[in-house]
C-alpha cells in the first residue's frame, strides 16, 4: 500500500550533495516544496512567523506565533475523539501529493507541512500502532545517528504533547534551532549533578528552576539505551502509571556519541489551556517547548503571554523538583 508513497534515492540523486539519509531528507524537502502546494505554503508561512523571547536562569524560552500549528495545538486527544477521526498519519489518509523515504523496518520519513523548525519531518510507523517509546528507542537512536549532522529527533509521549497518540511516530527538526542545543553545557554546569561517569556513558541530572531532565550521553549504545529504560521504569513506579510514563525525549548524535534528554511530565496541558475567555491561552507543550520554543497559533495569545504564564506552564506539566531529585537518586541506585 505504501509503495506509491516512497521516493528512491535514485529519484532524488540530482538534488543531493552527498550520501546518507540526512542528504536525502534535504533533497526530499526540496522536491516536495516543488510538487506539493500544502507544504510549499507551510514553509512560506514559516518565513513570516514572529517570536518573543523570555530569559530564565536555566532556559531561553522563545514564543513562536505560528498560525499553521492551530490544528496540532488544539487537537482533541481524548479516546472518543481519536476513535471518531481518521488517523492523519496512516498511509491511506495522507495527501495525494505527499511523498516520503522508506526508513528502517516499517517507517517513513515525511515532510511536515506545518513546520516549526526550518526543516521539519515526521517519521511515522507504517502500521497503525499506539505511540510508545518503549520498544522503539532503537529507532530513535538510529534516526539520531542517520539524520545527523543536520537534525535532532523529538519524541512526544501519548499523554505529553503528541497530537496523534494512536499512531507511533517521531519528529526531526533542524539542529541548533532549539535553544537547548546551544545552552545544554552551560545549564548542565549550573544546575546539573553528574550521576554516572563510566566508559561509554555519562548521566547528568539537571534540576533547574524551570526545567528538569536526565541527560544520557555516550558512545556505547547499549549503556545509553539501558539507562533510558531503567529511568522509565523508575518513573513508572514513582507515578503509578500502568502505561508509559509521561515524557518528552530529545535525541541527537555527534562525534560518535548519542545524547538523549528525558523530560518527565505530570500533565498533558497547563490549566490555562482549558480556561474560559480571556484567561485561555492555546499552548499544548511538547518536546520543542521543553527544548525552548513554545508555539502558539493565535496572535492574541502570542501578545498576552507573560513570564508568569511560562513559569506556570512548566510548574504544572513537568515533574516537580523534589520528585525529580528522588527519581534520579532511585535510578542511580537501581
Amino acid at each position: 500500500m505504501a509503495e506509491h508513497l516512497m521516493l528512491s534515492s535514485e529519484a532524488l540523486a540530482s538534488r543531493t550533495n552527498g550520501p546518507g539519509i540526512a542528504e536525502l531528507c534535504r533533497a526530499l524537502l526540496e522536491q516536495q516544496k516543488e510538487t506539493w502546494a500544502l507544504l510549499r505554503n507551510g514553509y512560506r508561512s514559516l518565513d513570516t512567523v514572529r517570536t518573543r523571547e523570555f530569559s530564565f536562569d536555566d532556559a531561553l524560552i522563545r514564543i513562536q506565533f505560528n498560525p499553521g500549528r492551530l490544528t496540532s495545538s488544539s487537537a482533541k486527544v481524548d479516546e472518543k475523539s481519536i476513535k471518531e477521526r481518521k488517523c492523519f498519519l496512516c498511509v491511506q489518509h495522507l495527501p495525494p501529493d505527499q511523498r516520503g523515504l522508506a526508513y528502517g523496518e516499517g517507517y517513513a520519513i515525511l515532510c511536515n507541512p506545518f513546520p516549526i523548525t526550518p526543516e521539519h519531518f515526521t517519521i511515522p510507523r507504517l502500521a497503525h500502532v499506539p505511540q510508545s517509546i518503549e520498544g522503539t528507542l532503537d529507532v530513535l537512536m538510529d534516526l539520531a545517528r542517520d539524520m545527523s549532522p543536520y537534525y535532532n529527533i523529538f519524541y512526544n509521549g501519548p499523554k505529553s504533547g503528541a497530537s496523534a497518540p494512536d499512531h507511533m511516530h517521531f519528529q526531526a527538526g533542524t539542529r541548533g534551532f532549539l535553544p537547548i542545543d546551544t545552552e545544554f553545557r552551560r545549564v548542565s554546569e549550573l544546575f546539573g549533578r553528574v550521576i554516572t561517569t563510566q566508559e561509554g556513558l555519562r548521566a547528568v541530572a539537571v534540576n533547574g528552576p524551570l526545567r528538569r531532565f536526565l541527560a544520557l550521553e555516550g558512545a556505547r549504545r547499549n549503556l545509553v539505551a539501558d539507562g533510558f529504560t531503567r529511568y522509565l521504569q523508575v518513573l513508572r513506579e514513582k507515578t503509578g502509571e500502568t502505561d508509559e510514563p509521561m515524557v518528552n525525549v530529545l535525541g541527537s548524535y555527534q562525534d560518535g556519541a548519542w545524547r538523549i534528554l528525558v523530560f518527565p511530565r505530570t500533565r498533558h496541558r497547563p490549566s490555562f489551556f482549558f480556561a474560559e475567555g480571556e484567561k485561555r491561552i492555546l499552548i499544548s507543550p511538547a518536546a520543542v517547548d521543553v527544548g525552548g520554543v513554545s508555539v502558539t497559533p493565535l496572535e492574541e495569545d502570542f501578545k498576552k503571554i507573560t513570564r508568569d504564564h511560562i513559569v506556570q506552564m512548566f510548574e504544572e506539566v513537568t515533574l516537580g523538583r523534589d520528585a525529580f531529585r528522588q527519581s534520579v537518586e532511585e535510578w542511580a541506585e537501581a
